[in-house]
């Protein structure tokens, strides 16, 4: 549990907010719902748009609820969205002070709803708790079933809808190369876009594990992006394939255990790929490392020769 930055004198009303939300498919048609209970009065609150994201769904969901009280109040907000927790009890300031930008100069995504956010998290008083997702909390599965309830209403209502703005196709190769386990590792990722010239994204770091690398090179490939864009992501990597496609989700409902408990490894870096696919619509494709595209073996030279470069630097500081 993370405390508000914002400490109120008065003693204000206790309430009880459960938020959820999502599309079917992402991007696409979405709902939100969400459950407040103060006392013995509780609010259901529920809806949904034509053309929107997961992530804009779970923030919708924290609004509409937060809008919904008449004045200021000690909230405590339970979301199953590490987007949503993470962003207001971590990341939003540093945005704000970038102007909202990302540290990496991109504009953050949904900022729209985030500075609304960020406007109702002042006027209250508020805890923001993150829950598994479908783990069998009473209020959490009922904020999920309004939300698609929410969605349902659409397609029950629904009119001709107006044409959803093409997302920018991008394809991404990701490779990595470890010199040692740990060595010296370097990542790179090449990422390709209709009518302009490929680009290359690399770097290294002085022990990693090749698990690690691979990884990164993924999520600095995502971090190139400055728009929503639809994704196609090679690897050769059985791990990240594995990890972002089945496995990931899983982890983010178990609190970062594996299935059999212990804790995740390189959580850190999964949490940031987390973050980084925001409102993309990624999808993951494996690769032969031994029929690998060229742009494909182009990233594993650039993650070789960083990462011998990285090697020798190393190697030179540590000379008497």
């Amino acid at each position: 549990m993370i405390q508000k930055r914002v400490d109120h004198t008065t003693t204000a009303p206790e309430v009880l907010v459960y938020t959820d939300g999502g599309c079917d498919p992402n991007p696409g048609p979405g709902g939100w719902g969400a459950v407040l209970v103060s006392g013995p009065h509780r609010q259901e609150l529920s809806g949904g748009e034509r053309d929107t994201t997961n992530n804009r769904m779970e923030l919708t969901a924290a609004i509409k609820a937060l809008s919904a009280l008449k004045s200021p109040c000690s909230v405590t907000v339970v979301t199953d969205s590490t987007y949503v927790r993470n962003g207001i009890t971590r990341w939003i300031e540093a945005w704000k002070k970038r102007g909202w930008r990302k540290a990496n100069g991109s504009p953050v995504q949904n900022d729209d709803l985030w500075r609304a956010l960020d406007r109702l998290d002042q006027v209250h008083q508020i805890q923001w708790q993150w829950t598994r997702g479908h783990a069998g909390n009473v209020l959490n599965e009922r904020a999920d079933e309004l939300a698609r309830i929410g969605r349902a209403r659409l397609a029950q209502g629904r009119r001709p809808r107006s044409k959803q703005p093409a997302l920018e196709p991008v394809t991404i190769y990701t490779r990595a190369s470890a010199l040692g386990s740990p060595g010296a590792a370097g990542y790179a990722a090449t990422i390709e876009r209709p009518g302009q010239p490929v680009a290359t994204v690399s770097g290294a770091w002085p022990s990693a594990t090749i698990n690690a690398a691979e990884l990164y090179a993924a999520i600095k490939g995502l971090q190139q992006l400055r728009t929503p864009s639809r994704v196609r992501m090679f690897t050769t990597s059985s791990y990240v394939l594995h990890g972002a496609t089945r496995w990931l989700a899983k982890w983010e409902r178990n609190g970062w255990r594996t299935s059999k408990g212990s804790p995740v490894e390189h959580r850190p870096l999964w949490e940031e790929l987390s973050r980084v696919v925001g409102d993309h619509d990624v999808h993951w494709e494996a690769m032969d490392a031994a029929d690998a595209h060229p742009l494909s073996t182009q990233a594993l030279q650039e993650a070789r020769q960083v990462a011998r470069a990285q090697e020798r630097d190393t190697k030179g500081k540590d000379s008497p």
